[in-house]
């Protein structure tokens, strides 16, 4: 898990710039008639349908890479840690010992924290991607 989930949080943040690079402009039977790119995303008629979920899904990407991850990573071999000394798993029966507690307490926090940045991040980028098809002819 900490080979993968380092891979998954880099392409959330590296994945909503290029989607940002390559937005594609609004185009009409006469020709373009609205900006691509980078001055497209951020012309003020797209700030909430197109900024919006790009910068959401681009912020909770980097707040898992940058923050939450490593502490989740950080807390994990800590009860690594801790499970030698107890010479119990951190997922055994309790009782625990009160550092083991206290480790799958903040744990769960980060856990919980980081699959609410998950989901904010889906939840935007299908907001994105209804945008995108509602310009389909």
């Amino acid at each position: 898990m900490t080979k993968i989930f380092p891979v998954y949080f880099s392409m959330q943040t590296a994945i909503p710039i290029v989607l940002a690079l390559t937005y594609p402009g609004a185009t009409t039977a006469f020709g373009s008639a609205g900006a691509a790119g980078i001055v497209g995303v951020l012309d003020p008629d797209n700030r909430w349908l197109v900024l919006a979920p790009i910068a959401a899904i681009f912020l909770t990407g980097v707040a898992n890479l940058a923050v939450v991850g490593p502490a989740t990573t950080k807390c994990m071999k800590e009860r690594k840690h801790q499970e030698t000394k107890d010479g119990k798993k951190s997922y055994d029966a309790p009782p625990h010992s009160q550092e083991m507690t206290a480790l799958n307490k903040r744990f769960s926090q980060l856990h919980g924290i980081s699959s609410l940045l998950n989901l904010g991040n889906l939840i935007a980028a299908v907001a994105y991607g209804f945008t995108l098809a509602s310009r389909l002819d």
